[in-house]
Parts: structure tokens; sequence; C-alpha cells
């Protein structure tokens, strides 16, 4: 009987991460949510692997809560899986963002707990652990942050990833206020990875944080030249200007060439596209 419920068992591994799964994340990758969903939905026998990129549909829909319950099951059907703790985490920590403030601090410690077994299976999983780092740096104490986490926790990236641990670095000088200091670990962020039009995207909103907005523009213009065309260069460029309230006929004309593009699963969503241009338009 063991031996006729392991074939079961395969055969419905098999069948789970066949073609279907492959096309539904070929729609996921092109950010066609609604699509993808309908593929996973379809699948009789899902396993980890399905439910997983189905919390992640959600998860873009904004649907924090279907896409936690999704990311629930998936971890269930692989528990020893770091990436299906990582994005559960993310949707408990965006239903937190987004709850009141009776059940805020119970979706948040759930994020948090969800991202430390993340990083407890996958040690060397430098996403789960740069969003730990976030976690810490930003949570209070009584959820289970503090800056001395957030140190330690960036000692661990630094041993992985020299640009990410750059920005970490940064990031707990700005929380310090140490805005020269923060600035010197972005730059040295760009060096590490001078290939990255996202370091020079960092450093370009940091300079314009300082009011520094020609040398911010020195920034994108180089993010530019690493990355010709780059949906999220615009973005950025976009959102800074509209932030600051600078060059705002140019805003426009940056978000509608975004929108014009064939956008990815890695790029900032259209729907916040669209809202930027509403915003500056009605300006």
């Amino acid at each position: 009987m063991r031996f006729a419920l392991s074939i079961v068992a395969g055969v419905s591994l098999v069948w789970a991460a066949g073609p279907e799964l492959d096309q539904a994340r070929k729609y996921y990758d092109s950010t066609d949510f609604a699509k993808s969903l309908q593929v996973l939905q379809a699948i009789p026998a899902k396993d980890g692997a399905v439910y997983e990129l189905i919390g992640r549909n959600y998860y873009m829909q904004r649907d924090y809560k279907k896409a936690g319950e999704a990311l629930e099951k998936a971890v269930a059907a692989d528990p020893s899986n770091s990436e299906h703790e990582l994005w559960l985490a993310r949707a408990y920590g965006r239903r937190a963002e987004t709850a009141g403030p009776f059940t805020a601090p119970g979706q948040a410690s759930k994020a948090r707990q969800h991202f430390e077994k993340s990083v407890q299976l996958s040690p060397r999983n430098v996403e789960a652990l740069s969003d730990l780092f976030e976690y810490y740096l930003d949570a209070p104490g009584f959820l289970g942050g503090g800056l001395d986490k957030a140190v330690a926790t960036a000692a661990r990236i630094a041993a992985l990833d020299t640009a990410e641990a750059c920005l970490s670095q940064a990031k707990l000088a700005e929380k310090k206020k140490d805005y020269r200091s923060a600035e010197v670990h972005l730059r040295q962020a760009v060096e590490a990875a001078p290939h990255e039009a996202g370091r020079l995207i960092d450093l370009a909103r940091f300079l314009a944080s300082q009011g520094r907005f020609e040398e911010a523009e020195q920034s994108f213009a180089r993010a530019e030249t690493v990355a010709p065309g780059s949906a999220q260069v615009l973005f950025a460029r976009a959102d800074t200007y509209i932030k600051y309230h600078k060059n705002t006929e140019l805003a426009k004309e940056l978000l509608r060439r975004y929108l014009s593009l064939k956008l990815t699963v890695d790029d900032p969503p259209r729907s916040d596209a669209e809202k930027l241009l509403r915003r500056v338009q009605g300006s």
C-alpha cells in the first residue's frame, strides 16, 4: 500500500510540475496574473510549487489575504522550502501594513517568524536575509525588531553579497541620520556592482532626498547608460520628480513611456505608474 501511495504521489508531482505550470510562470513573468491564476486553478493535483505561484499572483494583485492562504498551503506541502516561507512572510508583512491597529501586530509577528524560518532553511538566501534585515530595522522591539538584530543580519549579508551589504550599511546609517556615511556606502554599492542599474537608482533617490538634484540626475543618467530603455529607471526617475515636485512635464512623458512598455514581474506594477500619472496630471 505504501509503495502504491508513493507512485500516486509521484504522478501528482509530475502532473503539477508539467507544462501547465511552465505556462502559468510565463503569464506571471509577463504580469498577466489573471491568466496565470486561471491556468493554475485548473491544475487538478496541486503541489507546493503550484500553491506558491498562486500565492505570488494574488500578492501581485494586492490580494494579500488570498496570497497568504495559498502560500500557507505551499508551506504545508513543502515545509523545507525557503522560498515558500519567504513569500508567505511577505504576504503577512503586507497584511500588517494594510491592517487595523488591533490585527496589524499579529500579522507583523507572523511575517517576522516566516522571514526567520526562510533564513533558517536557507542561510545563504540573500533575498530572505535582506527582507529580514528590513523587518528588524523598521519594526519596533515589541514586534521583534531592533537595531542590534539588523546589524547582526547585515553582517551575515556581508559574507554573501558585497553590493547588498553596502546597501544594508547605507540603510543603517540613514536610520541613525548619518547621511554622510549612508552616501559613502551607497557609492560603494555602485562600485561593487557597476553594471546594476538598481544601485545607481538607489544612489539617485538618496541624493534627491538630500536636495542634490543635479547629482541625482547624473546618477539616473548613468543608470540609463548601464541599462538602456530600462523600465525601472524610467519609473524611478518619474517617481522621484513627482515626489520632489521637479520636472513634472518630463515625469508625465516618462510615465507614458513606461506604460507603453512590455513590463515584467520585476518592474513596478503598471497600476502604480497609472496612479502616479493621474496624480501629476491633476496637480
